[in-house]
């Protein structure tokens, strides 16, 4: 089975499995597909996270694909230019991207074909076009402007001189020349070839900061995933640079509380849930930065149970909480920026399973809509913009530096159930993700909703000072949360999308779920 947020790449992965291939060849082979027919969520000039099970070892590893900044990347260099932040787009917002080795790595340790096969449907697509689907019709025309502002962006997403709409046909020749030299020469062609040299030469005469060395010397890191025990089941997350710990310690946190009696979607579940949020997300914008900067023993005490009940009794179920600070005496003052703005879902995931037990849960991203906002010369490949996930107060561990990789955002999961996979899933957009991980693990746990309910089930995203809802979440709900203090929005568009695969243990037949909210399919056979 696989499921992904668009048709015609689960189209490709199901070919894949149904040609003898494993869920790790079509979950690489999708996400090649995707990285075509989404160009606004992600790309070859995006990064990538993953998490695998084996089912020759029967163990998890993860997959760590992302970039690091420049050497040149130093706080001196960004007071030099005057900067306060880093910017949000352009070309100092770009790291290393980490898709191209990320797909090298998992075929190479883990897939029975080749880059080459696994990059073949994309490649048809880029030269051939493909017919465009519903919501990235809408993405191309929300982000006109940004795209119109470069000559080479313009060309490749705007041929008409207008956005693409819903059917219309799209062809990307100059990325599928440049897949096609990743099919022919490898990873190294991304990294130490023409397109390095290519996005190098194209960042500097943009006065960015990578240069070849940077490229030559990213490789993905293997890590082993972290989990907490929520009611008898392991959920499993990526570990820092990204949020997977967030969602962790919001389960934590939810979990002494008897949240199947409090209701769903109820305005006391509600609370929880977004207190919740709020609490992991102070300790996320005190301590998440590049794991090689971290304190080393901060995880163990964010993730402990102790600690959680801490931090529960600071919850007021009769009032939302003014702030929350970091929960530790060394995170004290320490803030991060909320990056809601950025990216409110312009990201991809995928999962697939094989008939031998093989899982993989996987995710690749450029962060923003159209990332960095412009394509690298010829090349038809967008950057992204992982660098903005930086800071630049002094002191802090995610401050910008060289060779460093930014916190980030991107978190594929797994719930184990007697050391077997029982659900792989995701939720794409940006700060959503962990606090929607914890919703969709609370559907599957305490309320006992199967694969497609748990994701078509209305969610709430707490974004800033507001708490975003959708629809379906009724008004006596919203007037309830309104009289604790919490300033309640319309969360249309906000709630990312979701992908998952529910492996019955008693059977192993597998159930699949894929987002109302996406263009994606959920398909096995």
């Amino acid at each position: 089975m696989i499921a992904t947020s668009q048709s015609l790449a689960s189209a490709a992965g199901l070919r894949v499995l149904q040609g003898g291939g494993n869920a790790i060849d079509a979950a690489v082979t999708a996400a090649a597909v995707l990285a075509v027919v989404e160009p606004s969520m992600n790309g070859i000039g995006g990064d990538l996270l993953a998490i695998v099970y084996d089912a020759k070892t029967k163990k998890l590893y993860g997959l760590d694909s992302t970039g690091r900044s420049a050497y040149a990347a130093t706080p001196e260099e960004f007071a030099r230019r005057g900067l306060k932040t880093v910017p949000g787009n352009g070309p100092l917002s770009v790291d290393v991207p980490g898709v191209v080795e990320g797909w090298h790595q998992l075929l190479t340790r883990f897939g029975t074909i080749s880059l080459a096969q696994a990059l073949a449907p994309a490649i048809v697509h880029a030269r051939d076009g493909f017919p465009v689907a519903e919501l990235m019709a809408n993405e191309w025309k929300d982000n006109e402007k940004l795209l119109a502002r470069d000559p080479a962006t313009a060309a490749t997403f705007l041929p008409a001189g207008k956005p693409l709409a819903l059917g219309d046909m799209f062809s990307n020749p100059r990325l599928a020349r440049s897949l096609e030299l990743v099919a022919k020469e490898g990873r190294d062609a991304f990294y130490k070839g023409a397109l390095a040299r290519a996005i190098v030469a194209d960042l500097k005469a943009r006065d960015g900061l990578l240069d070849m060395r940077d490229f030559a010397e990213h490789k993905a890191d293997w890590v082993d995933p972290i989990g907490v025990n929520y009611r008898g089941y392991d959920v499993m997350e990526m570990p820092p640079s990204t949020q997977g710990f967030v969602a962790l310690e919001m389960l934590n946190i939810m979990e002494g509380f008897d949240i199947k009696a409090l209701g769903h979607n109820s305005a006391d579940y509600l609370h929880v849930v977004t207190e919740a949020k709020r609490i992991a997300f102070a300790d996320r914008g005190a301590y998440l930065a590049d794991r090689d900067h971290m304190a080393a023993d901060i995880m163990k005490t964010l993730l402990s149970k102790d600690y959680a009940a801490t931090r529960r009794k600071q919850i007021d179920m009769s009032k939302a909480a003014a702030s929350y600070a970091a929960g530790t005496a060394a995170g004290a003052g320490r803030t991060a920026p909320d990056f809601a703005g950025r990216d409110l879902g312009d990201t991809i995931y995928l999962t697939a399973a094989d008939g031998n037990g093989n899982v993989v849960s996987f995710i690749q991203s450029l962060f923003s809509a159209f990332g960095a906002g412009f394509v690298a010369g010829e090349t038809g490949i967008t950057l992204h913009n992982r660098g903005s996930g930086f800071v630049l107060t002094p002191g802090h561990p995610n401050q910008i530096g060289p060779h460093k990789r930014p916190l980030h955002t991107l978190v594929p999961a797994m719930v184990m159930k007697d050391g077997k996979p029982w659900v792989a899933f995701g939720v794409m957009g940006g700060d959503n993700q962990a606090q929607a991980h914890a919703q969709v693990v609370a559907n599957f746990v305490d309320f006992g909703m199967h694969v497609q309910e748990a994701g078509d089930a209305a969610r709430m995203r707490h974004v800033g000072s507001r708490l975003a809802l959708e629809s379906g979440i009724g008004a006596d709900v919203r007037r309830a949360l309104e009289a604790r203090g919490h300033t309640v929005s319309d969360g249309r568009g906000q709630m990312g999308g979701y992908q998952a695969i529910f492996i019955d243990p008693r059977t192993g037949v597998m159930l699949g779920g894929s987002d109302l909210r996406k263009d994606g399919l959920a398909i096995g056979w």
